[in-house]
């Protein structure tokens, strides 16, 4: 089962990497945090269970790189809460002391790399053979003079840490009332942050639990046994890789006002002004997401970006300096309207302000089309008609007798 969850982490991580990371940046954080506690689970696996001699001599081969992702889930996860409660996905120059215990597990662990590949072979044996030599087992230069033990538990520790870091943040948001703003459009956020550290924190301490039980018990028969430790550390994987699928909107971001509006409560501020500090926040909020419309409306009337056939939200993001998933955001949940309908509707006015001007005595349809954005005929000729109801050629047909009427 443990390579069954290892496989669909990784697919989940492939999904939210490959498909939304240009829309909220933020997601590039939460799908390296799954791809890495995948990697993990994988190599768990590899080690404990798959009793293949060839498997884990190539995983020997290269342990150092291999077993070096791990150091990274917990800066993951803390960066993608920062990002998502601060509505900032930048790193500065203080974040590279999060990569600190990487760094000094792969100095560590390097010479592990180079040892003779009948020796990996050797090792792999032995391990098939008793799993309890996994105590004996020099994975790094430290061992032998540290207790193997602290080898494997300082890892999910170091997690363990970041989730309570993690879990900080959340609190500190929703204790100082940001929740009003950050949250107040999108409570479904709170909720999966929430199971988010509780899955992962059920998963963290019984893993360590089990880490240090294998080493008393020697890796025994009995301690691969189906337990109450190993069912609550199932549980804590099989919710954090199946919540994700139910809160799809995690992929748009938390649209939060500028930090020029975000006039958050003060301490000492009597109820009643806290109040009316949160009723202002909400209104600035709404102001804020209205605002985004009418600026979408300037930039399309002003620089006519639909006429480009490829145009999509990020290459009108940029020139707005809005966030990509601000506006995803608001032509969902605002707007309720498809970004391509809304750029559609454009180019059919545009196509039949070229109309109207008497163009086609001078063009085809079909150029009008290109010339209005659309890629080809049919696109021009199927939108026209789902947005006017009538075809291209009828309406030109229409606006040629009405322009003759007047004449």
């Amino acid at each position: 089962m443990l390579i069954f969850f290892s496989i669909l982490g990784i697919l989940l991580s492939a999904i939210l990497i490959s498909f939304n990371v240009k829309k909220n940046q933020s997601t590039l954080y939460l799908g390296l945090f799954f791809l890495f506690l995948s990697l993990y689970s994988f190599y768990q696996y590899i080690l404990l269970y798959s009793k293949s001699v060839t498997l884990i001599s190539l995983f020997l081969v290269n342990f150092a790189i291999i077993s070096a992702p791990v150091y990274l889930i917990g800066p993951m996860l803390y960066w993608y809460f920062r990002s998502v409660l601060k509505d900032d996905p930048r790193l500065t120059r203080r974040d590279i002391g999060h990569l600190l215990p990487l760094i000094i597990y792969l100095i560590i662990a390097f010479p592990q790399t180079l040892v003779p590949w009948q020796e990996k072979v050797e090792t792999a044996k032995a391990l098939v053979q008793d799993t309890s030599f996994i105590q004996e087992f020099q994975s790094t230069i430290l061992t032998g003079f540290l207790p193997v033990s602290l080898e494997y538990v300082i890892r999910p520790l170091l997690v363990l840490g970041y989730t309570l870091w993690s879990l900080g943040l959340l609190c500190s948001y929703l204790k100082k009332g940001k929740e009003t703003a950050v949250f107040s459009k999108q409570l479904f956020m709170k909720n999966w942050l929430c199971l988010l550290l509780a899955f992962l924190l059920i998963l963290v301490i019984t893993q360590i639990h089990l880490i240090i039980r294998g080493f008393k018990m020697e890796f025994s028969d009995y301690y691969f046994h189906i337990n109450l430790l190993r069912s609550l550390s199932a549980l804590g994987l099989i919710g954090l890789l199946i919540t994700p699928f139910f809160f799809p909107s995690i992929l748009y971001g938390l649209p939060r006002l500028p930090s020029s509006l975000m006039d958050t409560r003060e301490e000492g501020y009597p109820e009643k002004v806290i109040s009316d500090t949160i009723k202002k926040q909400l209104h600035l909020e709404n102001s804020y997401l209205d605002s985004l419309g009418q600026q979408v409306d300037a930039y399309m009337e002003e620089y006519k970006p639909y006429l480009q056939p490829d145009l999509n939200l990020s290459q009108i993001s940029v020139p707005l300096g809005v966030p990509t998933h601000h506006l995803g955001y608001f032509f969902k949940e605002v707007k309720k309207q498809p970004f391509h309908d809304y750029r559609n509707e454009w180019r059919v006015r545009h196509a039949k302000k070229l109309i109207r001007e008497g163009k086609t005595n001078e063009m085809t349809l079909e150029a009008i089309g290109m010339l209005s954005g659309f890629s080809n005929r049919n696109a021009f000729r199927t939108t026209f008609q789902k947005i006017e109801g009538i075809s291209p050629s009828t309406f030109a047909s229409r606006a040629r007798h009405v322009s003759g009427e007047i004449l």
